[in-house]
């Protein structure tokens, strides 16, 4: 290389100078810490456990689709960490649910509205199940289609934050434990 400044080739600095845009010719120590993108030994599959999560959040809100395939089939693979694979589903799917509750709690507002999907009638009906089962019916918010709808009458009904995420998060890892125990043949 030629350095501009001087007309001369770097090769002729000691080993220290470089040649740089700006006009300090000393190069500053600098700390090299390890990225993704330098080495990829850092994150093993970050694009699979990223589509795991977003299989696993579209499958908690009001989208149809199946986590537990998603997560059955990298199971079976054998190349990912089986916890790691469970906690990923697992913080996908109830993020998906608390996308709900808020969803709920947004949606109530406009239930006098000609074109709200639920009509008042089902509405009462829902509300009155929720207050004759209360808060416990979230630990089926595991269950495929009845599910999700829990998650977003637990909005509805504004139950607290604090008592929706453990009874959902109870619920959905149990779920990703079964999964994982019948694929990898724990039962």
């Amino acid at each position: 290389m030629v350095d501009l400044l001087r007309g001369r080739s770097t090769r002729q600095y000691p080993k220290t100078v470089i040649r740089t845009t700006s006009f300090r010719l000393r190069a500053k120590p600098q700390l090299h810490l390890p990225s993704v993108s330098r080495d990829p030994r850092l994150m093993p599959h970050l694009a699979e456990y990223g589509a795991l999560f977003a299989a696993a959040f579209l499958s908690a809100t009001v989208f149809p689709f199946q986590s537990e395939a998603v997560l059955f089939a990298m199971l079976v693979a054998e190349h990912y960490t089986w916890w790691v694979l469970i906690l990923v589903a697992s913080v996908g799917n109830i993020l998906g649910s608390i996308v709900n509750w808020f969803l709920g709690r947004f949606l109530a507002h406009f239930e006098d509205r000609r074109w709200f999907p639920v009509k008042r009638k089902q509405m009462v009906k829902a509300e009155a199940w929720y207050h004759r089962y209360g808060r416990w019916t979230l630990l089926l918010s595991w269950l495929p289609i009845i599910g999700d709808p829990f998650t977003i009458v637990a909005g509805v009904m504004r139950e607290p934050l604090r008592v929706f995420v453990p009874l959902v998060t109870l619920a959905k890892t149990g779920r990703y434990l079964a999964v994982a125990a019948l694929s990898l043949g724990w039962i």
